[in-house]
């Protein structure tokens, strides 16, 4: 199930555009502002955002340029402003769509689907994984670092890809348990995870008991603490 970020301030329109997201199948978290939004990012999973431009405390735009610093995550503007100069300047600050008001929400469920086959096709394609000293070639299922290569049983592969595909983002404990089940076929439980965290970072980390790549967030889940580059 993708989650979907909708920060929008105008109550009727959430209320109508979240019914209707909900029936096709996406969980929805919703945002009025700029720092719910970013509440939002810092506690959930988000799969596509769907970003009005004027909020009650700022601007879409400088959302967007903020996430784009550290995330590929899928933007599309939905907005009033339907000039040319307007639609240029979110896709040049790295949109990957642009709607106006009002919205149809046949097209929107159209874009949104063709956003996230697009993004998902680009994370297939990518063979290589770069983090800081770390490497992960995909295709082949081998993990380096410093070229030197990391034995990994295929539970914390996995979740290995989990958090490096979502780079600077905290993942729920929720989120990170559903992956893996539906993944793997095994049921796993909370302290099975944390059995795995700690594993992974003995094998990954110069310092397991204080890690600079996966971070706990307390009372929340985990976050890869370095920029992910695929090539």
């Amino acid at each position: 199930m993708n989650r979907i970020l909708l920060v929008e301030d105008d109550e009727n329109l959430v209320f109508g555009m979240e019914y209707t997201l909900s029936s096709e199948g996406y969980a929805v978290t919703v945002a009025g502002s700029l720092e719910e939004a970013r509440n939002a990012l810092e506690a959930v999973n988000i799969d596509m955002i769907l970003l009005d431009v004027n909020l009650p405390d700022g601007s879409g735009y400088t959302l967007c340029k903020e996430i784009r610093a550290t995330s590929p995550v899928p933007i599309i503007f939905l907005t009033a402003l339907d000039e040319e100069a307007n639609i240029v300047a979110g896709l040049d600050l790295g949109a990957d769509d642009y709607m106006t008001k009002p919205i149809r929400t046949k097209e929107l469920l159209s874009r949104m689907k063709a956003v996230l086959r697009r993004n998902t096709k680009a994370k297939e394609e990518v063979s290589v994984w770069l983090s800081e000293h770390m490497e992960v070639r995909v295709l082949e299922g081998n993990v380096f670092k410093h070229n030197q290569e990391i034995l990994l049983t295929a539970m914390e592969y996995r979740l290995l890809l989990m958090l490096m595909s979502h780079a600077r983002q905290i993942c729920s404990r929720t989120t990170i348990l559903s992956h893996l089940w539906d993944s793997s076929g095994d049921f796993i439980d909370d302290n099975t995870l944390s059995v795995h965290i700690r594993r992974l970072r003995e094998k990954i980390e110069d310092v397991p008991a204080a890690p600079q790549y996966i971070l706990t967030v307390r009372g929340v889940g985990y976050k890869w603490n370095a920029d992910v580059v695929g090539r």
